[in-house]
């Protein structure tokens, strides 16, 4: 067996393409920024211990799939400290006006009727525009079968286009990094956007 880690050029690779995406992914999960890059930095090394040979032609979903499940697993015992200690979870912080301004005003509003989704669609919307992903990939990741994706998707999309009109909503997969960071990154302002465990419901017609 050649490990992923017998291959540093490889991992380095890996690690150029990936990380920012996968920190931006996380911290959608966690809340917390540390947490989101202590999930990745494990995410890392477990991919340095598998046979590169196995995972090689479906890299990005086994990433991502790996780092949901931490990343989960550190929300839910973050959850379990703050009832312990009685603490409250703070909201996330709300989004930067000079980020509407940078971006332009669609952009914003984009960003903002995405926000308003259920969030098991806005992480499909993520996984498939901003990552990249394909229905069976995001399948995979996220545990939905690919029809639910497909129709979750199409609702969705559909939703934007309503509010948006079609011309400004997303068709093609986001090929800048910058960009599939920025999206990743924007907080949720859904009622049920600090549970990820919500993301793990099925979602009802």
């Amino acid at each position: 067996m050649v490990t992923s880690g017998s291959d540093p050029t490889w991992i380095e690779g890996v690690l150029a393409r990936w990380e920012r995406p996968l920190v931006a992914y996380a911290l959608r999960i966690t809340r917390d920024l540390e947490s989101a890059r202590d999930v990745v930095q494990e995410t890392f090394l477990r991919l340095l211990h598998q046979d590169r040979a196995d995972i090689a032609d479906r890299l990005a979903p086994w990433l991502f799939t790996v780092c949901r499940r931490l990343a989960l697993d550190e929300w839910r015992k973050e959850q379990r400290t703050m009832k312990t200690s009685t603490a409250v979870l703070e909201p996330p912080a709300p989004a930067q006006p000079e980020r509407a301004a940078e971006h332009g005003a669609a952009r914003a509003g984009l960003m903002a009727e995405i926000d308003l989704l259920p969030n098991r669609q806005q992480e499909l919307l993520r996984l498939r525009f901003d990552v990249g992903l394909s229905y069976r990939e995001m399948a995979d990741v996220t545990g939905l079968s690919v029809s639910n994706v497909g129709y979750l998707l199409h609702m969705a999309l559909r939703r934007l286009r309503e509010t948006m009109g079609e011309t400004e909503t997303p068709t093609t997969p986001h090929t800048n990094q910058d960009a599939q960071t920025d999206v990743l990154q924007r907080p949720s302002t859904t009622p049920d956007a600090s549970n990820p465990d919500a993301q793990n419901e099925e979602v009802n017609r």
